[in-house]
């Protein structure tokens, strides 16, 4: 099984220079299938990531594999976010009040939860050498586990595009839909969802 490293893109930086990491970034596609590409992620980490984790407003985690190769990469942050009372069953509203307050005027609970901002494998690499979704994720609520100890909490929350695939991966993976958010800017309607920790 491939032993997996993990850093934070600043940490890596220092350790190789900044146009090193950009080189590496060059090489990252999201190109899941075949004419099917997601910019918006792929850009994040190449146009984005290392800006944003300088000013500290979210932390991109970068994956490498024993060859060095940058096979994943996920971004975390934390935000409030509102959930609505009927998106959930009883047992989530039992678990999210751990974390929640609940808003009876607008029949909501407002929660400050961690958010997994951007997160992908990288298919520039040949099948054989790619890590699996599986995988990334366990790395990516590994780490966010590792912060709830130090800071507490217990949600995590994502935005997913509408595609039966990629929301049929994350529901086995424990997230459950519990909203939506249209994008003006990119015309894309993204399906949120929760998870508990």
């Amino acid at each position: 099984m491939p032993k997996y490293k993990i850093y934070r893109v600043m940490d890596f930086i220092n350790m190789v220079g900044e146009e090193a990491v950009k080189d590496l970034f060059s090489d990252f596609s999201c190109e899941y299938k075949e004419g099917l590409h997601n910019n918006e992620v792929e850009l994040f980490l190449k146009k984005n990531s290392v800006e944003f984790s300088k000013r500290k407003m979210s932390i991109t985690y970068l994956v490498l594999d024993e060859l060095d190769q940058v096979t994943g990469y996920f971004t975390l942050t934390h935000k409030p976010v509102v959930v609505k009372n009927e998106k959930l069953s009883n047992t989530s509203k039992k678990r999210l009040l751990r974390h929640a307050k609940y808003d009876p005027a607008i029949d909501a609970y407002s929660v400050s939860a961690f958010l997994i901002a951007q997160i992908s494998k990288n298919y520039a690499l040949p099948q054989s050498e790619r890590m699996s979704g599986q995988k990334l994720m366990e790395i990516t609520l590994s780490v966010i586990e590792d912060i709830q100890q130090q800071i507490g909490g217990g949600v995590v929350f994502l935005e997913a595009e509408e595609h039966p695939e990629l929301l049929g991966f994350y529901g086995k993976q424990m997230f459950t839909p519990f909203g939506v958010r249209y994008s003006d800017e990119d015309q894309t309607k993204y399906i949120q969802m929760i998870r508990f920790l």
